[in-house]
């Protein structure tokens, strides 16, 4: 179950296909899991019910996705052999979801000048886009502290790219997500559009960043 989780199977269903099984026959298994630490489960905010799986520790992640397929050669020697195979896997099942972990925390402990107000709330969400068929993935999501009788605030939306050079195609795709939530009726009317990166930002996007994106990088990440 470790093995599907660092294949990218991080839902209760990917996982239980991956093994052969049933959603509910891994419903056990995955709660053992959690209480062990070994596992951490993330609810999407935006789809009420759903839940995303990702492995708490990154060297299991490592060991996982990159060792243990590759134990063979290893145990011989054979690393210098074996990476250029699994540079891409590492970058996307290894570096990538820990990489998005660092922001999320990052948002947590940011001060209210960050994104225009405290946290309440920092996870990551799906926003169904009826009109192209897709959905629209978003990394980091912090809301605002529910208050009794008005729509749910939305503080910031954030993409998040460990290894790639983030480009303004990347805030269009925060924007249209802002757009279709507002629909649904949260409040996103000051909603911070954020891009993390760890690859740096176009200069095209540094020219247009306008005033409700924020461009985050290691510098800021690490900062202190």
């Amino acid at each position: 179950m470790l093995s599907a989780v660092a294949e990218g199977n991080n839902t209760s269903g990917g996982i239980a296909s991956f093994v052969g099984r049933k959603s509910n026959e891994v419903a056990h298994p995955l709660r053992v899991l959690e209480d062990c630490r070994l596992l951490v489960k993330e609810p999407d905010l935006f789809r009420s019910g759903r839940a995303r799986y990702r492995i708490a520790e990154p060297l299991v992640t490592f060991y996982q996705a990159i060792m243990s397929r590759e134990w063979a050669r290893l145990e011989v020697g054979g690393a210098p052999d074996v990476w250029p195979g699994a540079r891409a896997r590492f970058l996307s099942q290894v570096a990538g979801p820990h990489f998005e972990a660092i922001c999320r925390e990052y948002a947590i402990m940011a001060g209210a000048d960050v994104f225009g107000g405290p946290p309440a709330e920092v996870g990551s969400g799906t926003v169904p886009d009826p009109a192209n068929r897709t959905q629209i993935e978003v990394d980091v999501v912090v809301m605002a502290p529910a208050e009794p009788g008005k729509p749910r605030r939305i503080l910031a939306l954030g993409e998040v790219k460990w290894d790639r050079v983030m480009e303004t195609r990347h805030v269009d795709r925060l924007r249209r997500a802002r757009d279709l939530l507002a629909v649904r009726g949260f409040d996103t009317r000051d909603t911070v559009l954020s891009c993390f990166s760890g690859g740096g930002f176009s200069d095209e996007l540094r020219a247009a960043r306008d005033r409700d994106e924020r461009l985050i990088g290691l510098d800021q990440l690490y900062a202190g």
